[in-house]
Parts: structure tokens; C-alpha cells; sequence
């Protein structure tokens, strides 16, 4: 396999390669005026180490296969390289995205709309969990780019009159070790079959697994790797601890976390739909913005979670992995794992949310009795040991009552809300974000909790 041409030079010393990369500029890499003014606009001062790498070869007409770390800026190495392509031979469904998330979905089509806006580029999300007769709509008006998940376009493909990508010219896979995880092989297989062999393939994934190469040597032709990361490794800037505690007293040490780092923002990983939303009654009724993000609510209700959290509207965002891949939230000061992830990949996505572009982050794992064993696989993977994230026990403890009968209201809501969901299905979800969590914080001994101010 090819290698990148940029760094093959040994006479080279590599601190003028360091020099080199950093004084580089988008249009040094080949990207042209208009797109290099976009990118002004949107505040990309320098490309990132991976679209150092990947544009000038995308470019030239290569497939490319990118490996980086989350973070690393992997939106922009695939949309420049196409809308540079587009300009020249402008052309309907021009590009095909494929992601594994919705959410990633409409954050990747925003940054092609941003990036296009001033050369009138149309895109379409086509994504579970939406009307697909929209959808059908949108693809007629023939968009230039598609970003969509495998199961619904394939949907799109077999039953929407008139809508075929045979003429496409550029497929993305980001994200391809998810979703080749998340078992869209058929998928994928299906729309291999139905799109031109003739055309560019770039495939962007944070790790390179079995699947992922299996993927390579079906869709790329003599591709050239960009590897930004060579091992798994998570952001310098990143500040990782581990707290080891009883699985009993789980919540109530997040309960402390969260009153003693007040005034960040957070993330809480959880593993199940169920915990999460438990956990977001919980905290609400203790007076924490604190808002919900998984796979079982509906998709206005994802969208409206993940804007409220971005506007800052909240300060707490708790989700399963749906939120762990590639979604920029800037500003996640904290990423707390409530619930150790079973996969130790997933870890480095998780914590990757925060310490993004250059910025501090903190990150804390809770690690119970029974996760043992999959927090030292972590710790070799990161091929690191982790501090312990210094706690006052005694001052624990004495949150134990309040926290207990908030976890009590929590239990009612949720069974609550699932009678109500039996009854009606048609109004399922719609206490995912009350703030009042159906007046239960009043009833919580104490209102708000302490160290609160300033909010």
C-alpha cells in the first residue's frame, strides 16, 4: 500500500517538517480561493494535521484511507476535497456520505452547507426516525451531497421512484469502524453494489479493525493511508482520573462531582437508554440542568436535546454511546463514565469529547467492584496508569439521604412515563426535558444544592 508522500524525505530534521506543517496554509494544500474564504469564515485559521495529509492527495484523485483521532478535524480532509471537485464539474448527487449516527449525520451537513454557502452547495440528511416522504422531496430536488445512514438509504434506494446514485461521483464512509460495529454490512454491501465502481472512495475511522480492512479491500482502489495516530492515544491536554467506588453509592458520587466542579459543563456516559434517563430525572430533581440523549427518544427530541446543551442552555448532557463519536460540542469541560464502556475503543471516543482543538478537559471513570477487569484493559490500551480523582468521602456520605429520595422520585417517574407510554404511543417522550420533572424537585428536601450559586 501506498504510502503518504508528504514526510518520506530523512535528510529532512523533523523539526522543519513541524515548522513546515504548521506555517501551511489551505491553499497551499490546493484548495481553491473561494473555499479558502469559507474556511476564514468559519474560523479555520490552519489545516489540521490529518487535512495536511489528506486534501492535497484527495485532490489529486486518490482514495484515500483516514486514520486520526476524534477531533482531529476529519470533516473538513473529506468536504474540501469535494466541493473543490464539485466547483469544476458541478453536478447533481455529486457525493454520498455514509455515518453511523443521525446526529453525526446533520453536524457533517453543516459543515458542507457552511463551507458551501457562498457557491449555493445543497445538501440532504437522510436518517431514521424522520418522515421519509420529506425525505423523498428532498432527494428529488436531486441535492449535490447526501449524508446519510445505511439502513435508510437503502430504504430510499429500493422504494423512492426516480432516486438512484448512479451517476455518483464520491463516497465517504466517517466513522467506517462504527459502522461496520453497528453490523450495517449488508447495507453497506447493497449500496456498493448499486453505486459506479468509477468513482473516489474516502474512508475515515478513529481505528483500523478487521472489518474496517475487509471494508478497504472492497471499496478502495490503491488507496493512500493517512495515519495522524498511529496507536490509540487520547489528547495531551486531557486531564484522566479514576474513582473506585462501591456500585451502590455510584450515584451519590456523582451527585459530589458535579457540586464540586459546578460552573462546567458536562458529559455523563451511560451504557443503556434506561440508565440515562434515570440518572436525568434523578439529577433534575436535585436541581441539575441536566438533560438526556439516547436512541429511544425521537429524533426532534436528540436534536432538541444536543442544541439546548450546545447553546449552553444546560450544563449537563447524560447519554449512551449514541453521543460518543464525532459530535463537536465545543465547550464539554468534563466527561464523566458513569458506567464503564465494555469496549476500551470506546473510552478514547467518549473522553474524546472533550480537550477538543487545543483545549484543557478533565475526564473521571467510575470504576465499581465488577469493573475491574475492563478498567485495566483501558489502561492498556491508553498505555497509561490513571490517577485517582481525589474525593472527601465524609462529605459523600452526607449527601447520601437527599440523593436516595431523589433516586425514589426517579424510579416513579420512569414507571410514570412508562404507563404512559403503554397508553398512548402517540405522546410517548413527552417529559424527556420537562423542567419541572413533574413538580418533583419541590418535594426533594432542600431545593437546590449547595454550591450552587452563580448559575
Amino acid at each position: 500500500m501506498a504510502a503518504s508522500t508528504e514526510h518520506d524525505s530523512p535528510a529532512e530534521a523533523p523539526q522543519s517538517v513541524v515548522e513546515e506543517e504548521e506555517s501551511k496554509t489551505f491553499k497551499d494544500l490546493g484548495v481553491t480561493d473561494v473555499l479558502c474564504e469559507a474556511c476564514d469564515q468559519l474560523g479555520w485559521a490552519k489545516p489540521t494535521k490529518i487535512q495536511i495529509e489528506a486534501i492535497p492527495l484527495a485532490i489529486q484523485g486518490r482514495d484515500i484511507i483516514g486514520l486520526a483521532e476524534t477531533g482531529s478535524g476529519k470533516t473538513g480532509a473529506f468536504a474540501l476535497p469535494i466541493l473543490n471537485a464539485l466547483l469544476e464539474t458541478p453536478q447533481r448527487l455529486f457525493a454520498l456520505v455514509l455515518t453511523p449516527t443521525r446526529e453525526l449525520a446533520f453536524q457533517i451537513s453543516e459543515q458542507f452547507e457552511a463551507l458551501g454557502s457562498s457557491i449555493g452547495v445543497q445538501s440532504a440528511v437522510i436518517v431514521g426516525g424522520i418522515d421519509s416522504m420529506s425525505q423523498s422531496l428532498a432527494l428529488a430536488k436531486k441535492p449535490h451531497i447526501v449524508i446519510a445512514t445505511p439502513g435508510r438509504l437503502i430504504d430510499h434506494l429500493e422504494n423512492t421512484k426516480g432516486f438512484n446514485l448512479r451517476a455518483l461521483k464520491y463516497l465517504v464512509m466517517d466513522e467506517a469502524d462504527r459502522i461496520l460495529n453497528m453490523d450495517f454490512e449488508t447495507e453497506v454491501d447493497k449500496i456498493l453494489k448499486v453505486i459506479p465502481r468509477d468513482r473516489k472512495t474516502f474512508l475515515f475511522s478513529a481505528t483500523m479493525t478487521k472489518k474496517v480492512q475487509k471494508l478497504q479491500r472492497a471499496a478502495l482502489k490503491n488507496p493512500v493511508k493517512c495515519a495522524v495516530s498511529s496507536k490509540y492515544q487520547t489528547v495531551e491536554k486531557l486531564q484522566q482520573y479514576y474513582l473506585f467506588i462501591p456500585s451502590k453509592f455510584k450515584d451519590t458520587y456523582l451527585v459530589y462531582i458535579l457540586n464540586e466542579l459546578a460552573g462546567n459543563s458536562f458529559m455523563i456516559f451511560c451504557s443503556t437508554c434506561n440508565n440515562t434517563q434515570r440518572t436525568a430525572l434523578l439529577l433534575r430533581n436535585l436541581g441539575f440542568t441536566a438533560i438526556p440523549l439516547h436512541g429511544q427518544m425521537s429524533q426532534t427530541k436528540r436534536l432538541g436535546s444536543l442544541n439546548k446543551f450546545k447553546a449552553k442552555a444546560r450544563s449537563i448532557l447524560l447519554a449512551t454511546d449514541v453521543a460518543s463519536r464525532g459530535l463537536d460540542i465545543p465547550h464539554v469541560d468534563v466527561v464523566v463514565n458513569f458506567d464503564i464502556p465494555t469496549h476500551s475503543k470506546d473510552y478514547i471516543h467518549r473522553v474524546g469529547r472533550t480537550a477538543r482543538a487545543g483545549r484543557s478537559g478533565k475526564s473521571i471513570t467510575f470504576v465499581t467492584q465488577y469493573d475491574v477487569e475492563l478498567f485495566q484493559r483501558i489502561e492498556h490500551l491508553i498505555g497509561k496508569k490513571l490517577p485517582v480523582f481525589p474525593t472527601q468521602d465524609e462529605e459523600v456520605m452526607m449527601l447520601t439521604e437527599r440523593v436516595t429520595e431523589a433516586q425514589r422520585f426517579a424510579r416513579m417517574e420512569l414507571r410514570e412515563h412508562g404507563e404512559k407510554k403503554k397508553r398512548s404511543r402517540e405522546d410517548a417522550g413527552d417529559n424527556d426535558d420537562t423542567e419541572g420533572a413533574i413538580g418533583v424537585r419541590n418535594k426533594v428536601a432542600g431545593g437546590k444544592m449547595k454550591k450552587r450559586k452563580g448559575r
